[in-house]
C-alpha cells in the first residue's frame, strides 16, 4: 500500500513523526518538494533528529530513502545530515537516491534571497534565507539552473558555474550595490559534493516505478504545510513550491492514482512562522501559553511560532483540494489544562459569513473568525495507549473538528515520542 503525508496548516505539523512511524511497514520514503527550509524532528528514545532534506525515514535503518526531482537540494547541508546520521550509527550506503534532475542550492542562490528579503523593509516575506526561492526561480528561468545530473562532468559544471556566477555579479551589483562572489569558491565545494553524493544520483523516477512493479510499500512525504503551497497557499506568503498533496505528482514522477492513502496532519491548534494573514492567531497570554507548552520554536530557524486556536476552515480547505482521507492530529497533549478551546468554525468576510477559504493574503487578512467555545480537560494524555482512555472531552474535541472538516481523525499524537500516539480503529 502507498501513502502520502503532507501537512494541512503552515506547516511544522508534526510529519516527520507521522512518517516515522509509518515508516515502520513502508520499503520506500521518498521526499518529494521543498528544500532545507523544511524541517522535520523525530525523537526516538531519548535522542532527538533534526532532519532538513533526508526523508524522515533515514531514522529506520531498513527504509529506502529516495529525494525526488522536486526538491531543491544545498549539497552542504545534505552532507551535514549524512554526517550527523552516520555518527549515530546510522548509514545511508546502498539505500539513498538522489534523483538527477533535483535542482541544487549553491551560495549565490543564498545572497540573493539574503539581499532580496532586506530591500522590502517593511513588506519582507519572512523567507528562512536558505536559498530557495531563489534557487526555484532559476529552475522555472532554465538558462541558469544547476541541478544534481551536472555533477557527473565537473569541467563543463565549473564552466556553467562560471556563467552563472558572472551574471549573479552583475545583477547583484547593479541592483543592490552588493560584493562580488567568488566563482573558485563554489566551484571548490561543488568538487566536494560530487566525490560525497555522485553515488546516490540516479532516475528515481524509473526507481519508483520500478518499485511499484514490484509491489513495494511506498511512503511520500510532503514539506511545509499546503497553506503555503505556492499556487494555493496564502500567496505571496508562501514557499516557493507546490508544499500540498498536489506537489506529489510533479516532485516525484509518481500519480496520484498510484496512492492509496493520503493522510493530512494538522495540530490540535494552529501555528505559523514568518509574515502573513493568520485569521486565528492569538498574540496574547492564550498564544503564549500554546507556544511554551508545545515548544513552538522552528525546527530550521529557531524562530518563536506564531499561535492560536484550531482553525477548520483552513484545514477543510486544504483537505479538499488534497483529496485527503485521514488526518493525524498532532499535539493534543499541549491544550490539556486551558480550561475551554475555541474552533474556528466560519469566517465573516464584508458583512457576509462564509466557510470556504480564501487563499488571497489581503483577503484573508479582512476574514473575523467565527468560534465555537468547547469545554477543554485537564487530564495528562502523555501515557494514554487507546483512544477509549480519552477524555470526554478530549473526543468532543476531535469530534466537532472532523464534523467541520469532513475528515476522520484516525492518528494522534499525545507526546513528542514515537511511542507516544494513538491509532484509532
Amino acid at each position: 500500500m502507498n501513502a502520502c503525508v503532507v501537512g494541512l496548516q503552515w506547516g511544522d505539523e508534526g510529519k516527520g513523526k507521522v512518517v516515522d512511524i509509518l515508516a515502520e511497514k513502508s520499503d520506500i520514503v521518498v521526499r518529494y518538494g521543498g528544500g532545507a527550509n523544511a524541517g522535520h524532528t523525530v525523537i526516538i528514545g531519548d535522542q532527538k533528529f533534526a532532519l532538513h532534506l533526508m526523508p524522515s525515514g533515514a531514522v529506520r535503518k531498513e527504509t529506502t530513502c529516495v529525494v525526488g526531482n522536486g526538491v531543491v537540494l544545498d549539497p552542504g547541508i545534505f552532507i551535514e545530515e549524512l554526517d550527523g546520521l552516520n555518527a549515530r550509527g546510522i548509514s545511508l550506503e546502498g539505500r539513498l537516491f538522489i534523483s538527477e534532475n533535483a535542482h541544487v542550492v549553491l551560495d549565490y542562490h543564498k545572497a540573493e534571497d539574503q539581499l532580496r528579503e532586506n530591500s522590502l523593509g517593511k513588506n519582507k516575506i519572512g523567507t528562512t534565507i536558505r536559498g530557495i526561492g531563489p534557487c526555484y526561480a532559476d529552475k522555472v528561468g532554465r538558462s541558469y539552473a544547476i541541478r544534481m545530473a551536472d555533477f557527473r562532468d565537473m569541467e563543463t559544471l565549473g564552466a556553467k558555474i562560471r556563467k552563472i556566477v558572472d551574471y549573479k555579479n552583475k545583477f547583484f551589483n547593479a541592483l543592490y550595490s552588493a560584493d562580488p562572489i567568488d566563482a573558485d569558491e563554489i566551484i571548490a565545494k561543488c568538487h566536494t559534493y560530487r566525490e560525497r553524493l555522485v553515488k546516490f544520483v540516479c532516475n528515481t523516477t524509473k526507481f519508483l516505478h520500478e518499485s511499484i512493479a514490484d509491489n513495494k510499500n511506498i511512503l511520500f512525504e510532503g514539506a511545509q504545510g499546503a497553506l503555503l503551497d505556492l499556487d494555493h497557499g496564502t500567496f505571496p506568503f508562501v514557499t516557493s513550491s507546490n508544499a500540498s498533496a498536489l506537489g506529489l505528482g510533479p516532485g516525484c514522477g509518481v500519480p496520484a492514482q498510484m496512492v492509496d492513502r493520503f493522510i493530512g496532519v494538522v495540530k490540535a491548534y494552529s501555528t505559523r512562522v514568518g509574515a502573513g494573514p493568520f485569521p486565528s492567531e492569538q498574540d496574547n497570554e492564550i498564544g503564549n501559553m500554546i507556544r511554551e507548552k508545545g515548544h513552538e520554536y522552528g525546527t530550521t530557524t529557531g524562530r518563536p511560532r506564531r499561535c492560536g486556536w484550531f482553525d477548520a476552515i483552513a484545514v477543510k480547505y486544504t483537505a479538499a483540494i488534497g483529496a485527503i482521507n485521514e488526518i493525524a492530529m498532532m499535539h493534543l497533549d499541549t491544550v490539556a489544562g486551558m480550561g475551554e478551546l475555541k474552533v474556528c468554525k466560519s469566517y465573516t468576510l464584508n458583512g457576509r459569513e462564509t466557510t470556504f477559504f480564501p487563499s488571497d493574503a489581503a483577503e484573508l487578512s479582512a476574514v473575523q473568525c467565527q468560534y465555537e467555545t468547547l469545554d477543554g480537560w485537564d487530564e495528562d494524555l502523555s501515557q494514554i495507549k487507546t483512544y477509549q482512555e480519552l477524555p470526554r472531552n478530549a473526543k468532543n474535541y476531535i469530534a466537532r473538528i472532523e464534523d467541520i472538516v469532513k475528515v476522520p481523525v484516525t492518528i494522534l499524537g499525545v507526546g513528542p515520542k514515537r511511542s507516544q500516539v494513538i491509532f484509532r480503529d
